[in-house]
C-alpha cells in the first residue's frame, strides 16, 4: 500500500506542501472530536448520575464548539487533499497523453481507441478517492479509535474491554470486506473490456442505425456486458457474509447489551451507571463504526489506484515497445530513398516484406500498385520511420533513417492519407498546423494552390469557419484539399500519398488534381494508388506482389508488355466500362 502512494504522491510533488497541512488538520479534527464526546460523557455524567444541570449549558456548548471545531479542520483537510487528488489526476492524464505523442504505431495497432481512453482517463480518474481521502481519513483511523479506546477506559474497564473487543472482532472482518482479491480484479478487468467495447459500439452507430441491429448483434460488446454481470455479481457475494457480520455486530451491540444490564443491575450494581456506560458504547461505538467503515472503502479505493496506476505505467512500456531510437543528424545529402535487404512484419512470425530492395531517385514521382496486402502502405509507413524494421536498412540521403532526429525526419515527409483526419477547430488552424512558424501570408498561399480558397468562399466566416460538431462538416474531396494545404505548407521534400484519390468525387476531382500538381512540384513523390487512372503521368510504377516488387517501369513501357500491371488496367478499364454502361441503362 505504502509503494502505491509513494508513486501517487510523486506524480503531484509540485504540490506536496497540501499533505503536511491537512496532516495537520485531521490530528487536531481527530482530537477535537473525541475532547466533544468526552465532554459529552461529563454533561450525562452530571445528569444521569448526580442529578446536577447547573453545567449542562457549558458542556452543551463546549461539545457544539468542539464538533464544529472539528469538522471545519477536516473539511479544510479535505479540500487541501482534493486540490492534491486533482494535480496527481491531471498528471497522471498528462504522462498518459505525452505517451501517446511518443508511442509506437504498433501500440495503436494492438489497442483500440476506447481502450486507450479508458486506460488514460478512467484510471487516472480511479486515483482521486484513494489520495482525496488518503490524509484525512488514514490519519482519523489511526488516532481516532487510539483515543476512543483510551476514552473508553477512561469511563470505565467495561466500556473499555467492549469496544476493544468490537474493535478487534470488525478489524478481523475488515479483511474480508473487501472480498477475494481475485473476484475484484476480475471484475476490474471486466468492467475495462465493457468500457472499451462500449466506446467501439457508440463509434459504430452510424452502421447500427443503417442496419437496424441491437446491441445482441454485436458479439463482443454482448459478451462483456454479460461477463461485466456475472463478475459484478460475484465480487459481490464474496463481500456479502463479512460485511453483515460487520453490521450486526455494531448495529446489535445495544440490543445485546440491554439483557446484560439487567442481569448486573438484579446483581445489585448501579443502574444509572450502567445506563450511562450503554449510552457512552452506542455513542463511541457509533465513531468507531464509521473510521472503520472509511478504512474499508479507503482499501478499496486503495486497490483501484494501484492497479490503475500499474495499468498506466504499463501502458507506458507498451507505448515505448517498437519505437526507433532516433539519431541526431539534421541535414539530409539528397532525398534518395533506398531499401536494402528490408524484412519487415507487424507480427514476427508473419512477414510482410522480406529481403526487400530498390531504390527511389529524389525529385521523382512514383506509384506503387497492387493488390490489398501487398506492402504497399507498409512500405510507406516503414520510409515514414512509422515502424522498427525486423532486418535490413531503410536509407534517405545514403544515410539510415534513424541516424536522424526526429524532428528532422518528420520535417522531411508529408503524409496525405484516403481519409484525411481534421480537428474540430478552424478551417485556418487546421492548415497553419503543419508548420508553426509559417506566416499568416504562407498559410493563405499554400490553401490557394490547394484550392481551399474556392472551399472558404463558400462560408460567412471564411477560414475561420469551425469544422466538426460546432460548425460544417466537409466533402471527402474537400477534406482532401485542406490536408493538401497543410502539406503543401509544411514544404516537405518526400510527399506520400495514401490511396489519397480513391474516393475522390467528381465536382472536386479537377480541383485535386491541380492541388496534386502544386504539391508534387520539386518533391520525391510516392503514390499508392487504386484509381489507376491517375498514376499513368508519374515517372516510375512499382508492382507489388506478396511483400516483393515484381515489375517497375513508366506506364508506357509497362504497358507494352504483357504484364501485371497492363493487366491491372485492362480489368480497371473494363470495370469502369460496365459500370459507365450499368448506368446508362438505368
Amino acid at each position: 500500500m505504502g509503494n502505491v502512494y509513494k508513486k501517487l504522491i510523486s506524480y503531484g510533488k509540485e504540490k506536496k506542501h497540501f499533505l503536511f497541512l491537512t496532516i495537520v488538520f485531521s490530528v487536531f479534527a481527530a482530537f477535537l472530536q473525541v475532547l466533544a464526546f468526552y465532554h459529552l460523557y461529563k454533561l450525562l455524567e452530571n445528569v444521569i448520575l448526580l442529578d446536577d444541570m447547573s453545567n449542562a449549558k457549558r458542556y452543551a456548548f463546549l461539545i457544539a464548539g468542539f464538533l464544529a471545531g472539528g469538522g471545519l479542520l477536516y473539511f479544510l483537510s479535505l479540500i487541501l487533499s482534493h486540490l492534491f487528488a486533482f494535480r496527481i489526476e491531471t498528471n497522471l492524464r498528462k504522462f498518459g497523453i505525452d505517451g501517446l505523442t511518443n508511442a509506437s504505431f504498433k501500440f495503436f495497432d494492438l489497442n483500440s481507441s476506447g481502450r486507450i481512453r479508458k486506460l488514460i482517463d478512467d484510471n487516472a480518474a480511479q486515483t482521486h478517492m484513494a489520495v482525496a481521502h488518503l490524509i484525512p481519513d488514514n490519519t482519523g483511523a489511526m488516532i481516532t479509535p487510539v483515543l476512543v479506546l483510551v476514552l473508553g477506559f477512561f469511563i470505565s474497564y467495561r466500556v473499555g474491554i467492549v469496544l476493544v473487543v468490537m474493535t478487534a472482532v470488525s478489524l478481523v472482518l475488515l479483511k474480508y470486506m473487501m472480498g477475494e482479491q481475485q473476484f475484484m480484479k476480475i471484475y476490474q478487468a471486466s468492467l475495462e473490456k465493457l468500457s472499451s467495447e462500449t466506446v467501439e459500439y457508440i463509434r459504430g452507430m452510424q452502421v447500427v442505425k443503417i442496419f437496424g441491429v441491437d446491441v445482441r448483434s454485436f458479439k463482443a460488446l454482448n459478451t462483456a456486458i454479460k461477463e461485466y454481470a456475472q463478475n459484478a455479481l460475484n465480487y459481490s457475494l464474496s463481500c456479502k457474509t463479512p460485511y453483515v457480520l460487520f453490521q450486526e455486530l455494531f448495529f446489535g451491540v445495544v440490543a445485546i447489551l440491554i439483557p446484560v444490564i439487567l442481569l448486573f443491575t438484579k446483581a445489585g450494581s448501579d443502574l444509572k451507571l450502567m445506563s450511562l456506560e450503554l449510552i457512552m458504547v452506542f455513542f463511541l461505538s457509533g465513531v468507531l463504526y464509521t473510521y472503520i467503515m472509511k478504512v474499508m472503502y479507503l482499501s478499496m479505493y486503495t486497490f483501484q489506484a494501484q492497479d490503475a496506476v500499474s495499468k498506466l505505467e504499463n501502458m507506458y512500456k507498451d507505448m515505448q515497445e517498437d519505437v526507433l531510437q532516433f539519431g541526431d543528424k539534421t541535414e539530409f545529402k539528397n532525398h534518395n530513398i533506398e531499401f536494402e535487404n528490408v524484412s519487415f512484419g507487424y507480427k514476427k512470425d508473419n512477414l510482410i516484406l522480406e529481403n526487400l530492395s530498390f531504390k527511389l531517385e529524389e525529385n521523382k514521382s512514383y506509384a506503387l500498385v497492387g493488390a490489398s496486402g501487398s506492402g504497399k502502405t507498409t512500405i510507406a509507413k516503414l520510409i515514414s520511420g512509422f515502424y522498427n524494421v525486423n532486418d535490413g536498412e531503410i536509407k534517405i540521403g545514403g544515410e539510415n533513417i534513424t541516424s536522424y532526429s526526429k524532428e528532422a525526419l518528420i520535417n522531411e515527409i508529408s503524409f496525405v492519407f484516403q481519409d484525411s483526419k481534421l480537428f474540430k477547430t478552424t478551417i485556418y488552424e487546421n492548415v497553419a498546423l503543419a508548420n508553426k512558424d509559417a506566416s499568416r501570408k504562407e498559410v493563405f498561399e499554400a490553401m490557394r494552390l490547394a484550392g481551399v480558397d474556392g472551399i472558404i468562399a463558400k462560408f460567412k466566416d471564411r477560414e475561420n469557419t469551425v469544422i466538426g460538431s460546432k460548425g460544417v462538416y466537409l466533402s471527402g474531396g474537400e477534406k482532401q484539399r485542406v490536408a493538401i494545404a497543410r502539406a503543401i505548407l509544411k514544404d516537405a521534400k518526400i510527399v506520400i500519398f495514401d490511396e489519397a484519390s480513391a474516393a475522390i468525387d467528381p465536382d472536386n476531382e479537377h480541383e485535386l488534381q491541380k492541388a496534386f500538381s502544386n504539391l508534387m512540384k520539386e518533391k520525391t513523390v510516392i503514390m499508392i494508388a487504386h484509381r489507376l487512372t491517375s498514376i499513368r503521368n508519374v515517372d516510375e510504377i512499382l508492382v507489388m506482389e506478396n511483400g516483393k516488387i515484381i515489375e517497375r517501369g513508366s506506364d508506357r513501357e509497362l504497358m507494352k508488355k504483357d504484364s501485371v500491371y497492363k493487366h491491372f488496367q485492362d480489368t480497371y478499364k473494363t470495370a469502369n466500362d460496365w459500370r459507365v454502361a450499368d448506368e446508362s441503362v438505368h
